[in-house]
């Protein structure tokens, strides 16, 4: 018997063991049969194992105790499917020489298969005495029977819960894994890309008109890959560390801010038509470093997956307690579908074999999470006109 065996039939007698009706059953048995050992077997083409156990006339078989199959009538049980009832083996015409009772000092017996698994067999529920004892009546035998049925119920029910335990520690374990992988693969990142930021910014001093092409080219790139970066760290956090901690102040200067923003991207993406009307006629109580990578991350969406020829419109305004920032853009309308799960990680509006669905799926979920945390609203409106994102605020704080 291979190692692998033994586990699994281990796994099995536990499986049991787990079972709380089960001493309740064996007990039930010897009180209504008046017979003396009762007891739940494991048994397979080579072995028989108690696997629970009542033992009145010290038998001698507990828990873990094996007999050796071929002396048992639970072989034969296996191979027919039909249970066993015997009153009084010296009167039986079927057992009286029957090897079993001779060898081990049986006058009554009975046992039921157990079935798992879609009708599987398992074992048996079983019951003997050296004495006679009246176990082939029709009350009796439906009582093994409804016991064993509810043994092979909860036996099934428990593989499953293990399987699916299982399942779900396998998913959870991968999708750990992926976070720390990308909480790694960020912070290696970073200082390549701010080498490949500043050398362009140096480059951009020097090159020629064609040059600046190339260098607005390596430019938008890099920037694009530090914002990827910047979403994977961000995801790591607020996955492992239990979202973001916010550092709100009330900030003067957000309506700056975020103009800093649209320039950085206007020089990023020159060819594109972007306006904004910004007017914070009240001061915002916000992360506002949280709020412009809200935008950036916005703009970012917009201008990849919108219109190339089409206009994005951004709109900011604090007035009356409240906080409002809009990104609109022209372009393919996202499906409901998407919409409904376009702020979950890993999720991308565009078709994957676009060259505009190329990123992680992130942003918008960081976007999310900046809102959440603050305390805010975001929703999203996408027709054949336009598709706008809306995130709102009290201005005086977290709602």
């Amino acid at each position: 018997m291979s190692a692998i065996e033994d586990h699994t039939l281990l796994a099995d007698i536990a499986a049991v063991a787990r079972i709380d009706a089960v001493p309740m059953i064996l007990d039930v048995v010897c009180r209504t049969t008046g017979m003396g050992y009762a007891a739940v077997a494991r048994v397979t083409k080579d072995r028989w194992i108690a696997a629970g156990v009542l033992d009145k006339v010290a038998f001698g078989l507990p828990v873990g105790g094996e007999l050796k199959v071929d002396t048992t009538i639970c072989d034969e049980i296996r191979d027919s499917g039909e249970l066993v009832a015997i009153d009084h083996v010296a009167e039986d015409a079927r057992f009286c020489n029957h090897h079993t009772p001779r060898m081990y000092g049986l006058q009554s017996y009975i046992s039921v298969p157990i079935y798992w698994r879609d009708g599987e067999f398992f074992g048996t529920l079983c019951a003997i005495d050296p004495k006679p004892a009246k176990v082939n009546t029709p009350e009796v035998i439906d009582m093994f029977k409804l016991f064993a049925q509810l043994i092979g119920t909860h036996l099934d029910n428990h593989e499953r819960t293990v399987v699916s335990e299982a399942a779900l520690l396998s998913s959870q374990e991968a999708a750990d894994l992926r976070e720390q992988f990308i909480a790694i693969l960020g912070h290696d990142l970073r200082n390549p890309l701010s080498a490949i930021l500043l050398a362009t910014r140096l480059l951009r001093v020097q090159a020629t008109e064609q040059g600046l092409k190339t260098v607005s080219q390596i430019e938008r790139s890099a920037t694009r890959i530090s914002g990827l970066v910047d979403n994977m760290l961000d995801f790591s956090r607020a996955r492992l560390g239990g979202g973001f901690v916010l550092d709100q102040t009330v900030d003067n200067t957000l309506q700056e801010s975020l103009e800093g923003i649209l320039t950085e991207m206007r020089q990023v993406w020159p060819g594109r038509d972007i306006r904004a009307d910004i007017a914070l006629a009240e001061p915002v109580c916000c992360d506002s470093a949280r709020i412009c990578q809200l935008l950036s991350n916005l703009m970012s969406n917009a201008l990849t997956h919108g219109a190339r020829n089409g206009v994005i419109t951004v709109t900011a305004t604090s007035r009356d307690g409240e906080f409002a920032l809009s990104v609109r853009n022209q372009g393919v309308p996202i499906a409901p579908d998407i919409q409904r799960r376009l702020f979950q990680p890993f999720v991308r509006g565009s078709d994957r074999t676009e060259k505009n669905s190329l990123g992680l799926g992130l942003g918008l979920y960081i976007v999310a999470e900046i809102a959440r945390a603050h305390g805010g609203t975001l929703n999203v409106e996408s027709t054949a006109e336009h598709t706008t994102f809306s995130f709102r605020i009290a201005s005086g704080g977290a709602a």
